[in-house]
């Protein structure tokens, strides 16, 4: 097992200075196992705010978060959380967080609720629509060509493009690599060409 220079220092300080006052710390440990996650169930997640995919353990009790801290055993953070990560728990017992999606119609005043299956069947039917609306499968493009005689002149040709110039995509930074390279391929399989990443932006 590696141990730092600090840890170690940590550790024998620690435990000499505890051993000679003659503390025992059971009790204070467990004194802390009986706090709030006491009886909790434990889970394993990955936090959502980037890509650095840092884990997160969440305590529930009764279906509501009770807590959650960085995960100690998990190789990118050992533990450790940004302000962003750490303040998860405010972030899932919000009165404010909408848990349906809300929906405007051309026209309306004011958004209203709807149900997930009705949003993502709206939201694929309108890009399939925009992609064969606005599907080129040639373009044209000017281009050089040489003559005969050794002179360059211009010219128009057509191109195989396979292309929509109708829908455009801005990625997310909570993306990580394998999404990422999943997300090009449906992407540039559906036709777009103007995909934008926010890390970029």
């Amino acid at each position: 097992m590696g141990v730092s220079r600090r840890e170690f220092l940590k550790l024998s300080g620690s435990t000499v200075l505890l051993g000679s006052l003659g503390i025992d710390l059971d009790p204070a440990k467990a004194y802390a196992q009986g706090l709030r996650i006491k009886g909790a169930t434990e889970t394993h997640t990955i936090c959502p705010y980037c890509s650095v995919g840092c884990g997160i353990l969440v305590q529930t009790k009764d279906g509501k978060v009770v807590n959650t801290e960085g995960d100690p055993e998990h190789p990118i953070n050992e533990g450790t959380l940004c302000s962003k990560g750490a303040s998860l728990y405010q972030v899932v017992n919000n009165p404010l967080r909408l848990t349906k999606p809300k929906y405007r119609a051309p026209g309306a005043a004011e958004f209203k609720e709807v149900e997930w299956d009705w949003a993502l069947d709206e939201i694929a039917k309108r890009v399939k629509d925009t992609r064969d609306r606005t599907f080129k499968v040639t373009s044209k493009a000017k281009v050089k060509e040489k003559a005969a005689d050794g002179s360059e002149k211009v010219v128009e040709k057509d191109f195989v493009v396979n292309r929509t110039d109708g829908i455009a995509h801005v990625g997310s930074a909570a993306l990580d690599n394998e999404e990422c390279y999943l997300l090009q391929k449906m992407l540039r399989s559906w036709g777009l060409v103007y995909i934008e990443h926010q890390a970029r932006i």
